[in-house]
């Protein structure tokens, strides 16, 4: 029986103890035998190295000291990765039984993809389904128009390819992974599965409602450093996203305690 490719997943986290197991046990849970398992820890003060801890000897490699934020932690992860696919799982998300299973078959049975994506829910802090990310099929094309449709939770690259098309921007703290979607079709088709591989987690200290307003002006400076026209599908966008922004922080923030 050929041997299954190595499927290395980190987890970036500072100080998310309260969902920090839940996410690690969602990595460690699959039903899929060769996962390396990284997580780069920021130096928590909040009880999060004691977890990590527990779950030690299942880990390829863990460390607890200051880094230069998110990206910068995401980056050792994959520098220290030894898989031919490579994945993500930020330490406040989870990925539901069975996603990288399912991720690798994609993969094997598209030999032409560089990254394959799924569907992800929105979940509240409890754990409660609230929603729905809008996934969808995507190019580089569309990606350049602002198109995004790729739930972070539920991409898994080729390693080869990341070799060729990173590491993440640091310079970025919201848009790094927009950023690298973008390098990364521009070598290689994405592909989307309709399929629940992930939940991305909203809570209050959570940076996509924390800071929400760095993420569209990130996304233009990877739009004008490609070639991007300051009259764009882009940039109207964004202009529409700053007038409705403060009502859909506002219905978010609500969504929340659903």
């Amino acid at each position: 029986m050929p041997t299954l490719p190595r499927v290395s997943i980190i987890t970036p986290s500072y100080n998310q103890a309260r969902f920090l197991e839940e996410t690690m046990r969602s990595v460690l849970e699959q039903d899929y035998p060769n996962i390396e398992y990284i997580v780069i820890d920021g130096g928590s003060s909040d009880g999060s190295q004691e977890i990590i801890q527990k779950y030690a000897e299942r880990l390829a490699h863990w460390q607890s000291q200051k880094d230069k934020g998110q990206t910068d932690a995401i980056n050792q992860g994959f520098a220290r990765a030894t898989g031919e696919i490579l994945a993500w799982l930020n330490s406040d998300d989870i990925l539901y039984p069975g996603a990288v299973r399912a991720a690798v078959r994609q993969l094997q049975n598209h030999p032409e993809v560089g990254m394959v994506y799924g569907d992800c829910d929105w979940i509240n802090a409890d754990g409660k389904v609230i929603g729905a990310f809008p996934a969808a099929q995507t190019d580089l094309r569309k990606l350049r128009r602002g198109y995004v449709h790729i739930p972070q939770q539920t991409a898994f690259f080729r390693a080869d390819l990341w070799r060729d098309a990173g590491p993440l921007d640091d310079s970025f703290y919201f848009a790094m992974d927009y950023d690298l979607w973008t390098r990364l079709a521009a070598r290689a088709p994405l592909l989307y599965v309709k399929q629940r591989w992930a939940a991305f987690r909203l809570h209050e200290g959570a940076k996509s409602i924390a800071a929400d307003d760095r993420c569209w002006p990130e996304m233009l400076r990877v739009h004008y450093r490609d070639g991007g026209k300051r009259l764009s599908a882009l940039t109207l966008k964004y202009s529409v996203r700053k007038i409705v922004q403060p009502f859909w922080l506002w219905l978010r923030k609500r969504r929340l305690s659903g």
